[in-house]
């Protein structure tokens, strides 16, 4: 029985992971990741959903139709973590417990990469432990999400 669905939202660039810069993001693809993780959420009982986009507005969409269909997120913003208000607004908005995670460490990058718009408004973030990152995030959001009774 699924006991709570969890959305797992990927930014832009991060469907070349794996190619992109390996030194940074490491060689596993996001594809493997989400495998990964699907098999972790399968022996909680937790269904999850996979979904990256390269384009803000499509990402707002995306947490907009997650209202009442998710109990948590998990969302890696990626180059938008810095840079979209607009994101930060659809977390507001639709009030569903969110997870932030990061391959790198965003604190040990470029200064331009070190704020974060959504930090302050998810219940927490997990960054600079490579694709460990987003298996701690499906922890936290099994942990905080609003569990099905």
């Amino acid at each position: 029985m699924i006991q709570m669905r969890i959305l797992f939202i990927n930014g832009p660039n991060l469907n070349l992971l794996g190619e992109r810069e390996p030194s940074v993001y490491g060689t596993t693809s996001l594809q493997q990741i989400n495998d990964r993780v699907r098999d972790r959420a399968r022996e909680a009982g937790v269904e999850v959903v996979f979904y990256q986009s390269n384009h803000e507005g499509e990402i707002v969409e995306r947490i907009q139709k997650a209202r009442g269909q998710f109990d948590a997120l998990v969302i890696n913003p990626a180059a938008f973590t810095h840079t979209s208000v607009a994101i930060r607004d659809a977390l507001i908005a639709v009030g569903i417990p969110t997870v932030e995670v990061h391959l790198s460490n965003p604190a040990g990058r470029e200064t331009f990469r070190q704020k974060s718009l959504v930090s302050d408004v998810v219940v927490g973030t997990i960054s600079g432990l490579g694709e460990h990152s987003y298996y701690l995030g499906l922890q936290a959001a099994m942990e905080f999400g609003k569990k099905k009774e």
